[in-house]
């Protein structure tokens, strides 16, 4: 019960999130350039460490459900085409940052495929953000300063916000996880 509670809380009424600076744009761009020069490595990365910090995560994936092993993952044909799916997903919405509307409508699309398709539940969206930043800023050290590192966060709750926006608007009603 406490954590239905929790993921109303998550689904109510939420300020509108504060749009990127032209500078900030810069910024993400300019990292992510270098960043896409190997995505689909960074994209194995980081999904890698999601599943091996937050193993629950596994459980909408039944190609990849079972795997423990870092290793194995990194291996899987599976894991590596969601990957990608990830990387260019993101890559689309950088693409577009200067078209809110391109940027509200790819993001609507994602969320509502992962609420109504998926159902996966959307504190993932949140935590994968986390993972994606934290990877990125090992990954690319000399290029993810402290200013760059605000902007990437900032673009994170953008994302996220958009996210949740779309499963508000499919009327996202949280299961719990032994309903899953």
């Amino acid at each position: 019960m406490e954590e239905k509670e929790q993921g109303e809380r998550e689904m109510e009424p939420r300020e509108r999130a504060e749009p990127l600076s032209e500078a900030e744009r810069g910024m993400i761009l300019d990292t992510w350039a270098r960043v896409y020069e190997n995505c689909e490595d960074v994209g194995v990365s980081i999904l890698i460490r999601f599943f091996v910090n937050f193993p629950s995560a596994k459980q909408y994936f039944s190609q990849f459900r079972d795997m423990d092993d870092p290793e194995e993952m990194e291996r899987s044909t599976q894991l590596r085409k969601h990957a990608g799916r990830v990387m260019n997903a993101i890559n689309t919405v950088l693409e577009n940052l200067h078209d809110p509307d391109k940027v509200s409508s790819v993001l609507g699309l994602v969320g509502k495929a992962h609420a109504l398709k998926h159902k996966v539940e959307p504190m993932y969206f949140k935590i994968l953000s986390g993972v994606i930043l934290e990877v990125l800023s090992e990954d690319y050290p000399d290029c993810f300063t402290a200013e760059v590192q605000r902007a990437w966060t900032k673009l994170m709750g953008l994302l996220y916000w958009h996210v949740t926006g779309a499963y508000a608007e499919v009327g996202w009603v949280q299961l719990s996880s032994s309903a899953v």
